[in-house]
């Protein structure tokens, strides 16, 4: 009796909370979480190792976390958002992350990045279209001193007048 008992409640469990049909995405979440314990302090790890593995935070990964983490979706969606390394949303096969920070926006940052937008048609936080580029924003990237700095496909430019950054993006259509 105790045997039908225990099959029912692991028939009834949850599908996000074992990895999803051999994904091996979610078997690397799941080995994240639980090198860490299943400790809800580990969140912002397992968060950076999800969008590692999926390039970005979709709902269903954001549900998987929150269950084995036993956190409620709101407050691991509160730290998701809050944070501005994690995405929600796919980025493009290209990024493009403008420095706002005070140096950077005082020499320029905001200039470049409408010059951006313009060009590309798109606002920040946005991805074109055809999936090629997005802009992104950083409140301060810690290049003060080589201010506007813009980071492309993960490497930091020096000195980025609106016209050099468009000529970068330029390379990618």
């Amino acid at each position: 009796m105790q045997s039908s008992t225990v099959t029912a409640a692991k028939a009834d469990k949850p599908k996000a909370e074992t990895a999803k049909g051999g994904d091996k995405r979610f078997k690397v979440l799941d080995m994240t979480m639980k090198r860490n314990q299943y400790r809800q302090d580990a969140l912002i790890e397992v968060l950076h190792k999800a969008q590692e593995s999926f390039g970005y935070l979709e709902e269903e990964v954001l549900i998987y976390v929150a269950r084995n983490l036993k956190l409620p979706l709101s407050y691991v969606y509160g730290v998701a958002t809050f944070y501005h390394l994690f995405s929600l949303k796919p980025n493009g096969a290209h990024t493009c992350v403008v420095c706002l920070g005070t140096a950077c926006y005082v020499k320029g940052g905001g200039d470049v990045l409408a010059a951006l937008e313009a060009k590309t048609g798109i606002k920040a936080g946005e991805t074109t279209p055809d999936g090629q580029i997005s802009i992104m924003t950083a409140r301060c990237i810690g290049a003060c001193g080589i201010a506007p700095a813009v980071v492309f496909d993960g490497k930091v430019a020096p000195q980025i007048s609106p016209e050099m950054a468009c000529d970068r993006i330029a390379e990618w259509e």
